[in-house]
Formats: structure tokens, sequence, C-alpha cells
């Protein structure tokens, strides 16, 4: 019995690996017109997952030792699945899809992994911390509203001045548009127009014609 269990069980984790899972609607959701949305594949931790904090950012921070792009961003995970974003309240579960690029990922530099392997951001020493999940979870908040990480030491890295801001929202502008270009774009099902009744033609009874006697030509009355 225990092997089949433990058979049953290494099956149900490799299907649900292979292919989504369906979800109900939660925030965000969007079905595209009645569609059904599926739930990205889980990610198998063997425990809370460690983070750091990317440069250049307010609080974006991400899982950096799997292969997905998982970010925490304002109290929620997020990631991408064909072209699709989810974001859960859990890192490993709930995922709900978001009907639109989350406005953090465009300060987000695309070649974040590059420098993470290299301990390099754009030429200086990066000497990122790993951050537990309990402690983000205590104090992300607090970390945010005093921009903790990039006044305390420039996100870890030496001798970096941060962009200044209108660097910073040129370059969200030029990712937005480079990302929104890339989003498939999705026909709404075009509701069925309403045909007009045509109230039916009630013939009127015509009147019945009546012939007028004919005068006789010639004749008078005497």
């Amino acid at each position: 019995m225990r092997k089949i269990r433990l058979l049953t069980i290494i099956a149900t984790v490799l299907f649900l690996s292979l292919q989504g899972c369906y979800i109900s609607p939660g925030p965000g959701y969007d079905g595209y017109g009645g569609g059904v949305i599926y739930e990205p594949p889980p990610i198998l931790f063997e425990g809370p997952p460690d983070v750091i904090v990317i440069p250049d950012t307010n609080g974006v921070y991400v899982v950096p030792y799997i292969d997905v792009d998982l970010f925490f961003w304002d109290g929620w995970w997020w990631r991408s699945w064909e072209n699709r974003w989810y974001r859960s309240q859990y890192y490993n579960r709930g995922w709900y899809y978001y009907n639109s690029i989350p406005s953090f990922y465009f300060d987000v530099d695309p070649g974040w992994r590059g420098y993470y392997r290299g301990h390099n951001w754009y030429g200086h020493r990066w000497d990122y911390k790993r951050i537990s999940h309990h402690r983000l979870q205590q104090n992300w908040k607090s970390w945010n509203n005093d921009r903790h990480w990039e006044r305390q030491g420039t996100w870890g890295v030496k001798n970096y001045k941060p962009r200044p801001q209108q660097q910073r929202q040129e370059l969200r502008q030029h990712r937005q548009q480079q990302y929104q270009q890339r989003q498939p774009q999705v026909k709404q099902p075009k509701k069925p127009q309403k045909q007009q009744r045509q109230k039916p033609q009630i013939q009127q009874p015509q009147k019945p014609q009546i012939e007028q006697p004919q005068k006789l030509q010639g004749w008078r009355p005497r």
C-alpha cells in the first residue's frame, strides 16, 4: 500500500508540473470572454525561499537561484507564465491571473540574472545579501517606506550612485513600450446584435367601391 501511495503522489506531482491547474476567478481575473484561465505549474521548494533585492528599484525582490522569475513586491508574489502575469499571497500556490503587466516590472533591469551571477552591477561590485522569507514578511513595508536598500547601502552595490530620477523614468517608459508590444493582443468577442422585431403590417380593409348609375344620354324627364 505504501508503494502505491508513493507512486500516486509522484505521478500527481509530475502531472501538475507539466500542466496547469484550473483556478477559480480572483483579483484581476479575466477569462477572455468566458475562456478558461490556467494556473502556472507549481514550483517545488524545500522551504520558504530566500530573496535578494534588485538594484535601482524600490522594494522589488526576486528568488535568484531558480530558473523561473519569481518576484515579491508590494506584499504579493508575482510570476509570468505564457506571456501572462499571475500573483499570489503565497510563493508556491494560489496564483490568480493579473490582467496587465505589473508596474514594478518596468523598473527591473532585464539583465539582472547575468549581473547576479557575476556579482557585478554596471561595473561595480554587487555584494547582495540573501533575505530570509521570515525577515522579508516582517520588514518589507518599513523598508519600502524608508527606501531602506537605496539609502543604507545602494542595494549592496559598492561605490554606486543611484540613477537620477529622470533617467529612471526614461528607462521605465522605454521598457514599458517594449513589453507592451510583446503582449499578445486578445480580441474580445463581439456581442451579438439584437435583431429588432419588425411590427407586422396590418392591411386596412378596402372600402367597397359603389358604382354610380350612369346617366342616359338624351333622356329628359317629362
